[in-house]
């Protein structure tokens, strides 16, 4: 491979002590930020997520696309920052939990592709004990690229002051961030709320560049090389075949990743409403992604022409794959967390009920016709139905059963989010007729 095949970027990998130290909010400033200076940024988020990603988008005008050395692959992780690299002034990477945490954790990825950290340290309740943080931080991994830290959160100058006392000569504060309510974004029960949901995003974000502003984060970070990968052609698997996709407030829980390898396939994507009451166009197979359909009941039980269209689809034995929110849509009934219940469409016999823990999180992998694909689960509702499991997923780490996976007519279903791009034969396989 020639010197001349190596794409040169600035990159800056954004990471955390912990989950809730304001690693979005901060990515996103400093996004919005360099694009306000004119600048091309590109933002990618580590691990499965659907919420950050669009928060993240808004911010920088691109799509966000997921990096995860399992559920995406190093070959796939590889490629998408070297083709960002082609036209980006600034590629920023948003990590997930803490530095080191999960298998494979930020820290792993970040060394990988030698993008440094910054780390992002929510200073609340917190003084000299920063520095202990950030050395930690800095001198768990040697051989790790270590840009600085970022204190977030920070009460007042005298504060900022205090936070700054016992940091080492060796390690650099690229700035204090002030506490602001002005730019935090709002949370619900599976993380942030939609950025279709948040009517002042423009401002928030606006908010946190101008915080952004204040820092050393102005000046670019030092370039970093990414490396082509070969990428294979695709067979045209699903040329001709006419895929209708739910998508909005309740149905939005998708990878750009998996609709642009469905249309590299050859399919053609149409899009519909359920919560508008929109039936699928015509189609030869249907695409019901997660989202919150929970949230929704009242409108979703009373839409009867989407839920018609849905079920004639499926009457006629054309394909239908729905994951997570897609597939609490297609049971008898579905209870939120006040014990309301609304009617679903009654296409898989069974209830599911919304409850105030974590039922399903983690990394995992389905086989299917002998042909893998691999996702994640994140929900909090459980799920009640006679129906035997076609399958169940394995967990990437640890033990016991990972999520059951149904086959019901032409229904294929899941608790399972699927990274398409992880086996195209295997994504193609769902929406075949």
């Amino acid at each position: 491979m020639g010197a001349d095949t190596v794409r040169h970027c600035p990159a800056l990998f954004l990471t955390a002590p912990a989950s809730h130290q304001g690693k979005t909010t901060l990515t996103a400033g400093l996004a919005r930020y360099h694009r306000d200076q004119g600048r091309t940024v590109r933002v990618f988020k580590t691990g499965p997520d659907f919420l950050d990603p669009y928060i993240l988008e808004r911010a920088s005008g691109h799509p966000v696309y997921s990096l995860d050395l399992w559920m995406t692959g190093e070959e796939d992780c590889r490629r998408r920052l070297y083709d960002a690299a082609g036209d980006a002034d600034l590629i920023l990477i948003e990590g997930s939990m803490g530095l080191f945490d999960g298998t494979p954790s930020s820290a792993d990825l970040a060394a990988t592709f030698g993008v440094p950290v910054l780390p992002v340290i929510d200073t609340t309740g917190m003084a000299q004990t920063f520095a202990a943080v950030a050395h930690g931080l800095a001198s768990f991994r040697p051989g790790l690229p270590f840009y600085g830290v970022l204190a977030n959160r920070v009460a007042s100058a005298r504060h900022a002051e205090m936070l700054l006392q016992a940091l080492p000569p060796s390690l650099r504060c690229l700035g204090t961030v002030m506490r602001d309510e002005a730019m935090t974004l709002p949370e619900r029960h599976l993380g942030l709320v939609q950025a279709q949901e948040i009517a002042d995003l423009e401002h928030r974000l606006q908010q946190a560049a101008a915080q952004i502003a204040a820092t050393e984060l102005t000046a670019l970070p030092p370039p970093v090389a990414f490396r082509p990968t070969l990428a294979e052609a695709l067979p045209q698997l699903l040329s001709g075949v006419r895929i209708a996709v739910a998508r909005d407030k309740a149905f939005s829980f998708i990878y750009p990743a998996n609709l642009e390898l469905l249309a590299e396939l050859g399919a053609e994507l149409a899009f519909f409403s359920p919560l508008a009451d929109e039936p699928p166009p015509p189609a030869d197979a249907i695409y019901l992604p997660g989202g919150y359909p929970e949230l929704h009941l009242a409108t979703l039980s009373a839409n009867l022409k989407a839920a018609t269209g849905l079920r004639e689809h499926v009457a006629a034995g054309k394909p239908l794959y729905a994951e997570c929110g897609g597939m609490l849509y297609l049971l008898d009934t579905l209870t939120d967390k006040a014990g309301r219940s609304g009617s679903m469409l009654g296409l898989l016999p069974g209830h599911a009920t919304l409850g105030r823990r974590l039922a399903g999180l983690g990394l995992q992998s389905v086989t299917l016709g002998g042909q893998t694909l691999r996702g994640h689960t994140f929900h909090y509702t459980s799920t009640v139905t006679p129906l035997a499991p076609l399958t169940h997923a394995q967990r990437a780490s640890g033990s016991g059963t990972g999520e059951a996976l149904y086959r019901h007519g032409s229904i294929v279903a899941s608790y399972l989010h699927a990274y398409f791009p992880s086996n195209p034969v295997a994504a193609a396989a769902l929406f075949k007729p």
